[in-house]
């Protein structure tokens, strides 16, 4: 194993083993947070939040194959994500308690070991079963750092800074409280609490209002197929598909465009709710976060992964557009590159 790999593999950590819960959100709370997501629907894909182009997204798992063909709807997966808060502020003030809820800013800091948490922003995904050959690539979420993070830079660059160990000095304190609701059958999550050679932990059933407190930007994970790995497949699905409810019939379809492709029942959905904060140690600390005195910038951080990169023997030019250019995302993704070994699940053969 090179050096890098033996550093990222001590790096690629939580700060404490993530912690299993129990009856996260009372029963009121939970019908609060899913009627906001059955009125304020349809729901776009999960990637289509994120990334523009196959590169980007392949690079924030692993490295980018050359020559690959590929288009965002070649390798559109039927999820799909919305907001209930960002920037520290709630949307929908009918769950304004879901997101300031002082429970988990307490859980938080004593998962950290620090006095100081703040509610930064608070997700939810939603699918339904899915025809699966294999379980999803096991990712990092978007790493952040002072002066690079999140709705500063794409989520390809902030997960390449983590996966590449220079920036770890600017790391910024991450934390969250993430709950799944769903009966049917696989739909577990998995996670690599001892690095991504270590040997991978799963969250079993049942999974009703059940969660862990982690600290999943520096920890690989996913999200295991849902439903039968026979389940029919899915015709016509996109990047911009979407996933709605109708309550004129009960039930949830997925669109693309003005096409029905798949309809699901209310007991068919597995729900998540992600809850994350910035964690400090001290008040010093938190002032370089207010007053952004020790703030890297994106074209600081280039420079440094291709130097670093140079230092090697693998010389990159950094292009007019280096945010956008599909062939220099892949050539880092290429040198930056660590995923788990490690597997768990087995698909049947077909």
């Amino acid at each position: 194993m090179s050096v890098y790999l033996e550093r990222m593999n001590q790096i690629l950590r939580p700060v404490a083993p993530p912690r299993v819960i129990e009856g996260v959100y009372t029963d009121d709370q939970h019908r609060r947070m899913f009627d906001v997501v059955k009125q304020h629907g349809p729901w776009p894909t999960i990637a289509s939040h994120h990334f523009d182009s196959v590169e980007e997204l392949i690079a924030t798992v692993t490295g980018v194959p050359e020559s690959h063909g590929l288009t965002l709807d070649d390798i559109a997966a039927p999820q799909f994500r919305g907001y209930f808060a960002e920037d520290s502020v709630v949307y929908h003030p009918e769950i304004r308690d879901c997101f300031y809820n002082p429970v988990f800013i307490d859980e938080i800091a004593d998962y950290w070991g620090v006095p100081y948490a703040k509610p930064s922003y608070m997700l939810f995904n939603i699918c339904g079963p899915a025809p699966s050959d294999a379980p999803g690539p096991p990712h990092l979420d978007a790493v952040n750092f002072r002066g690079v993070r999140t709705g500063q830079a794409p989520v390809w660059l902030q997960n390449m800074m983590g996966k590449s160990g220079l920036f770890t000095d600017h790391l910024v304190k991450m934390g969250q409280i993430i709950t799944w609701w769903y009966t049917g059958e696989n739909g577990t999550f998995t996670y690599w609490p001892d690095g991504p050679f270590g040997e991978p932990a799963v969250l079993e059933h049942p999974l009703v209002n059940k969660g862990v407190v982690v600290q999943n930007e520096m920890m690989f994970h996913r999200g295991d197929p849902v439903g039968a790995f026979d389940s029919p497949p899915i015709v016509g699905l996109k990047h911009r598909s979407t996933l709605g409810y109708d309550a004129d019939d009960d039930r949830w379809h997925m669109c693309t465009d003005d096409d029905v492709i798949r309809t699901y029942e209310p007991r068919d959905i597995r729900f998540l709710v992600h809850w994350s904060a910035e964690l400090y140690a001290d008040r010093d600390e938190l002032r370089k976060s207010l007053d952004h005195s020790d703030d890297l910038t994106i074209d600081g951080v280039l420079d440094r992964l291709v130097d670093t990169m140079a230092t090697a023997g693998h010389r990159v030019d950094i292009p007019a557009d280096p945010l956008k250019d599909p062939v220099f995302i892949a050539q880092l993704a290429t040198f930056y590159n660590i995923a788990p070994t490690t597997e768990w699940l087995e698909i049947p053969a077909a």
